[in-house]
């Protein structure tokens, strides 16, 4: 394990004002693939790879607190991370979130040894 991996930060990937209820974004932090999702006024980050098949969460269909996966129909709840139908195969990860100043900032927790 690195000397990073023991000392997480925090990583500076957008402006508040980009993030939109009804379009996800998704970026690359520190290696991780992360959904940005805004659900009643607070940001959410989330693994931004579906576990059922490589897709990108942040490119599916957001509604009703839910994110669902634009190839098969898996469905996770943003708040949570929590799998919502067996086809998704597991819960996924949700990263810390912090807005300060209007920039919206995730921290990449420590990786296991």
């Amino acid at each position: 394990m690195n000397t990073e991996d023991l000392n997480p930060e925090w990583h500076d990937v957008a402006a508040r004002d980009q993030l939109d209820p009804d379009f996800p974004m998704g970026v690359e932090v520190a290696g991780q693939q992360v959904g940005l999702f805004l659900l009643d006024n607070q940001v959410h980050a989330l693994d931004d790879i579906c576990p059922h098949a490589f897709a990108m969460l942040s490119q599916g269909f957001q509604e009703n607190g839910q994110i669902e996966c634009p190839l098969h129909a898996a469905r996770f709840e943003i708040s949570t991370g929590k799998c919502l139908n067996e086809i998704g195969g597991r819960d996924i990860v949700c990263f810390p979130v912090r807005v300060q100043d209007g920039r919206v900032s995730v921290r990449i927790p420590v990786k296991a040894a």
